[in-house]
This record gives C-alpha cells, structure tokens and sequence, in this order.
C-alpha cells in the first residue's frame, strides 16, 4: 500500500556532494515525520536526520553542519543534501516515514525504503 523509493546514491570522492531522495507514494492520508538513516558494513543502522511535519530537525552530531534535510510536502518527498563528504560516511542510506494510511483512522506506523548505496572514496 505504501512505498518509499530512495534515490542519488554513488560513489563520490571525498569533500564532494551527493543529493539523496525518498519518495513516497500509495494509500496515503497524511505524513509525518521523515527521516534518513544508515548501517554501514559491521555496524549498527543509526539515525542520520530527522525532520518533522512541520519542518523542525534533528540532525547526527557528525553530520551537522555537513547535512541538510528538507522535505517537499506536495511531493511526499523528503531530501538530504550531503556536503563535504567523509569515508566515515560510506553506508546504505535508508529513508523512513511516519504514515497514516488512508481508511484507517489515525493509526501511524513507521516505513522504510530499500536504501541506497553511499560511497566515499578516492
């Protein structure tokens, strides 16, 4: 009923920028907040960026300042521009999104994409 599609992952050099988008289609009645997470090869998935309906963030310690995230409401899409890229950095980037399907009253869950990959390397 839900999908969420990642796209704009690569291989990028260090100290570039990648754009990574997630859009959401399906039964939707309204979105929530959104986020981008990530696992990297031996460690656990963690919490990237979040942004909330109504456009407030919360940001990884060793993203800010580096990251933005950002969301078109029109478009279901929620974006995270990646500046000054690190090899730290290198992980499958999973999108996530607070939902409320259609027909079913106000019961929210929480949904993920399929990710997509992110390297860094020179």
């Amino acid at each position: 009923q839900v999908q969420l599609v990642e796209s704009g992952g690569g291989l990028v050099q260090p100290g570039g920028s990648l754009r990574l988008s997630c859009a959401v289609s399906g039964n939707i009645f309204s979105i929530g907040s959104m986020g981008w997470y990530r696992q990297a090869p031996g460690k656990q998935r963690e919490l990237v960026a979040t942004i909330t309906g109504g456009g407030n963030t919360n940001y990884e310690d060793s993203v800010k300042d580096r990251f933005t995230i950002s969301r078109d409401n029109a478009k279901n899409t929620v974006y995270l521009q990646m500046n000054s890229l690190k090899p730290e950095d290198t992980a499958v980037y999973y999108c996530t999104a607070n939902i409320i399907i259609r027909g079913q009253g106000s019961k929210r869950d929480d949904y993920w994409g399929q990710g997509t990959q992110v390297t860094v390397s020179s």
